[in-house]
């Protein structure tokens, strides 16, 4: 038996569910049912009424009673447990998805995206209440402005999370967080909920891929187009075919690949899938510094004001441009520069790849693809091209497309590290104090050439990590923008014309 709280929150996130036009009425003693079977609980208390609150609030009250009745611990990881299975309890089903999505799809793909979206956070798979958390703030720099955000909707797991994933027994379905397996999969201490996950099937060159957005949205509409077999990653022609095929498809998006190699690829390299969504990124706006003489006559090739070589396409027919981003990806993965530590391999290992971002502008068709190279060395051993080890204390994991693209996502503990060393900058504290040691150089460094105060330190600690994160994207940047690095760079585009000249 419930207690009167607890059963007038069950209805009443039947009754958000109804309203938000998750639930039909003649499911809702089902829904009632289910969310009764995932509590432990027998019964409602008949004389309950739907408590009308926030979604979040319902949850809430929920969960704080099957921890006080032991059914879960108090951790972060457990209560995401309940709440997704509570919520999967009111999710249509996949099929019902795909066939809303479809037919708002035959009205127009920007209708479709609008409610598909919607509906991820109404059945709460994106937890909107998160999102808000999240600290975000504009960074000018001499290549635009960048984009910083430090991302809470990816809550960091607490001790007792981490200590229950080490024992629990290792599994190996789903085989990865992007497989369709994962579409109303439970979880477990290690691995996510995912009920009220729904993919929507898409067709991607005659293939079966999958739409769905990203939890922890990380940009506006934030979404993942996943290849229903699980296959590595891959950047080649068909790559970059598939890219605009999707684009055809929604042409309001943009869509990128990582790369596919480790440390410049993403964080999932065994499932090839895309990134995509509605939002004009920094490197969007980066100017195009010089034109090169591709002699291709569709298709221009310009070199972009970014701290990554990058070289943009443009063309009005898709297969002219993927033609060239083919060409000069075949260049490209060959090429070595000794003096600029550029080696395409090491004892037959590759290190030449690219990532690729296209978007449509009008009636044009644009690539943007960015030079990368994963070689390691014995002073750089997470990657000669990536972050350097002084700015790890901001930016330690790899740059993927995101990054590439100009938006910082950074760690949610450097939240509360800023708020802390903020205090001891201003006060003459302990800059070595066990929160805040890491930071400690680069705060010294700081107060040695800004007057900082409780008036301003906000600012000044948001755009120094503006500038780290930009030296990141340069450290990133397979040719240095010194001199020398820009010599190389131009030693590159030269082979590049002339090889394309003679494919």
């Amino acid at each position: 038996m419930s207690d009167l709280s607890v059963s007038s929150a069950v209805l009443g996130i039947t009754e958000y569910a109804a309203a938000k036009g998750l639930l039909h009425t003649a499911d809702r003693d089902r829904a009632i049912n289910g969310i009764l079977g995932v509590l432990r609980l027998d019964s409602l208390e008949f004389s309950a009424r739907p408590m009308e609150k926030p979604l979040k609030a319902l949850l809430s009250i929920l969960l704080d009673d099957a921890v006080k009745r032991g059914v879960i611990q108090d951790t972060i990881t457990d209560r995401d447990l309940i709440d997704t299975a509570v919520m999967g309890c009111v999710t249509p089903l996949p099929s019902q998805t795909a066939e809303k999505f479809a037919a708002l799809y035959a009205k127009s793909p920007m209708t479709a995206t609008d409610w598909f979206y919607h509906f991820c956070m109404d059945c709460n798979y994106i937890r909107e209440y998160r999102l808000i958390k999240d600290v975000k703030w504009n960074f000018k720099s001499k290549y635009g402005e960048m984009e910083i955000t430090i991302n809470l909707a990816k809550p960091e797991k607490d001790p007792m999370d981490i200590a229950a994933a080490l024992r629990a027994p290792k599994s190996s379905y789903p085989a990865c967080q992007l497989c369709r397996e994962n579409e109303g999969y439970a979880g477990r201490a290690d691995y996510p909920a995912r009920q009220n996950l729904r993919i929507v099937p898409l067709e991607i060159l005659g293939q079966p891929w999958g739409l769905q957005y990203s939890p922890y949205v990380y940009y506006n509409e934030h979404c993942i187009v996943l290849n229903d077999i699980h296959t590595p990653m891959l950047i080649d022609e068909a790559c970059f075919r598939k890219l605009f095929a999707f684009l055809d498809k929604f042409p309001h998006y943009f869509v990128g690949s990582n790369a596919d190699l480790p440390i410049v690829g993403g964080s999932i390299l065994s499932h090839e899938h895309f990134q995509g969504g509605r939002h004009e990124f920094p490197i969007e706006r980066a100017e195009i510094t010089e034109e090169l003489p591709l002699l291709e006559k569709s298709v221009s090739c310009g070199l972009l004001n970014w701290p990554m070589p990058t070289l943009r396409l443009r063309g009005k027919e898709s297969e002219s441009v993927v033609s060239l981003a083919d060409k000069i990806l075949k260049v490209w993965r060959e090429y070595s520069d000794s003096a600029a530590g550029i080696l395409s391999e090491t004892d037959g290992t590759p290190h030449n790849t690219l990532t690729p971002i296209a978007r449509k502008r009008g009636e044009l068709y644009e690539m943007d693809i960015v030079l990368r190279n994963n070689r390691t060395t014995k002073e750089h051993p997470l990657g000669l091209f990536h972050p350097h080890s002084e700015l790890h204390h901001i930016k330690k994991e790899n740059i993927g497309l995101i990054e590439v693209m100009g938006l910082a996502i950074l760690p949610p503990h450097l939240k509360n590290e800023l708020e802390i060393l903020g205090k001891a900058m201003i006060s003459g504290g302990d800059l070595h104090s066990p929160e805040i040691a890491r930071h400690a150089d680069w705060a010294e460094n700081i107060l040695s050439r800004r007057q900082v105060c409780a008036q301003n330190v906000d600012e000044v600690l948001r755009e120094e990590v503006g500038a780290v994160f930009v030296k990141c994207l340069e450290h990133a940047g397979v040719y240095g923008q010194d001199a020398g690095g820009q010599a190389a760079f131009r030693r590159f585009t030269e082979e590049l014309v002339r090889r394309i000249t003679d494919l």
